[in-house]
């Protein structure tokens, strides 16, 4: 039998047990509530919108034509009008777009990432995020996270001397686990990569769907343009994931060498999906959209709490985001959430389970659990349905 010569970086991919799960929910036949997937529900995504924009911006023969590398012009000049007067207002030569928040992160990690290199991770963190650097063949750091986000003052002692290549964080209502890293915490992790030389990479899909409390600088803006600060967005969570636009805001120095890596991947990112959100942005619909789904986002959050406190009071603890996606949730009974994961899917009900969001198989007792694609009457059946599988192992 033929050995096949594969590449040493073969070993690093890890695959994403959150992406798996689609394809295993697509193949159920009985009715599951779906806390899986991080993802809006149908019903948010504005397709009407969308589709009235295609019927004009889409039958254009040039709409689906090659487009520059760094982004289509009209989305261009509509993201940074859009962005002009928030905490993430930039400048031409500092957007590239790319295909969704994913490709950003890979951009990152071929432009910095050597083999060996130490990247710093929370954890739990978004498994994604962590497969790609490992990918590239990145050593992983896990920091602690509780209601503040990552605990940047155990980042020292945990280095033990090393320096990391990067820091990773998705700093607001972070995913998995909701929280948001304080304002505090943001400047001292600005302070100590700064000391060490090491990257940022903000990855901040969820910030516009604040639906509670005060909203805090982002770390680019706080960052002032320090190109140490490599930021991450997308469109995915905000407007529709499957339409694979976001973008990467970095040093203008930094822009050439995007392309480049880009060009080298896809040349450039989908033209109709581009010349859609670009028509969505102009004709002012974005605001009106995100104050609908924060309203909806805190309905269902509020209707997923309620329901485990009738549910799992006695038997968890989970936390409270002021906005995102989604819940965290403990378990206290010594129930594995890995061998629940099956119970739960044959009792019609799917999440995740606590270690597909750390690299070393950490958190055997929680699961998350995302409560922005369900709404209120289902959330509820859900938790139902979770507590009947939890029965069955305890």
């Amino acid at each position: 039998m033929t050995t096949l010569p594969y590449a040493d970086r073969v070993g690093g991919l890890v695959g994403s047990v959150i992406d798996s799960s689609t394809s295993l929910l697509h193949k159920q036949t009985h009715d599951i509530v779906r806390f899986a997937m991080g993802s809006p529900a149908a019903e948010a995504v504005p397709s009407a919108v969308l589709a009235g924009i295609a019927a004009d911006q889409l039958s254009r023969p040039d709409a689906y034509d090659y487009a520059a590398t760094e982004g289509d012009p009209p989305l261009h000049e509509a993201l940074l009008e859009t962005l002009r007067g928030t905490s993430d207002e930039t400048t031409a030569d500092r957007l590239t777009i790319t295909a969704g928040g994913m490709q950003g992160l890979d951009l990152f990690c071929k432009l910095f990432v050597n083999p060996g290199d130490l990247v710093v991770v929370e954890s739990p963190t978004y498994t994604n995020g962590s497969a790609t650097a490992l990918s590239y063949g990145a050593q992983l750091l896990e920091v602690p996270v509780d209601d503040d986000g990552m605990i940047v003052d155990n980042l020292e002692q945990l280095l033990d001397g090393r320096r990391p290549k990067a820091i990773y964080t998705i700093p607001t209502f972070q995913n998995p686990s909701g929280a948001t890293l304080s304002l505090d915490r943001r400047h001292r992790l600005l302070e100590v990569a700064r000391s060490w030389g090491s990257m940022v990479i903000d990855d901040d899909p969820y910030g516009l769907l604040r639906f509670a409390g005060d909203p805090l600088p982002t770390i680019r803006e706080l960052a002032a343009g320090d190109p140490l600060v490599f930021a991450v967005r997308t469109f995915s969570k905000i407007v529709a994931p499957g339409l694979r636009v976001g973008w990467v805001d970095t040093a203008a120095e930094l822009q050439p060498l995007l392309i480049n890596a880009k060009q080298a991947m896809d040349t450039c990112t989908n033209l109709p999906a581009q010349r859609l959100l670009a028509g969505f942005l102009r004709g002012g619909h974005l605001e009106d959209h995100l104050v609908t789904q924060r309203a909806q986002y805190r309905r269902r959050k509020e209707a997923m709490h309620a329901a485990l406190q009738e549910h799992f009071g006695d038997i968890a603890r989970w936390t409270d985001p002021e906005g995102g996606f989604f819940l965290w949730v403990t378990l206290e009974n010594g129930v594995s959430t890995a061998e629940l994961f099956e119970v739960a899917l044959a009792e019609g009900v799917a999440f995740i389970p606590g270690p597909a969001f750390s690299p070393s198989g950490r958190f055997a007792d929680a699961l998350r659990l995302c409560f922005a694609s369900t709404p209120p009457d289902r959330i509820h059946e859900g938790i139902t349905r979770l507590r009947r599988a939890v029965n069955k192992l305890t």
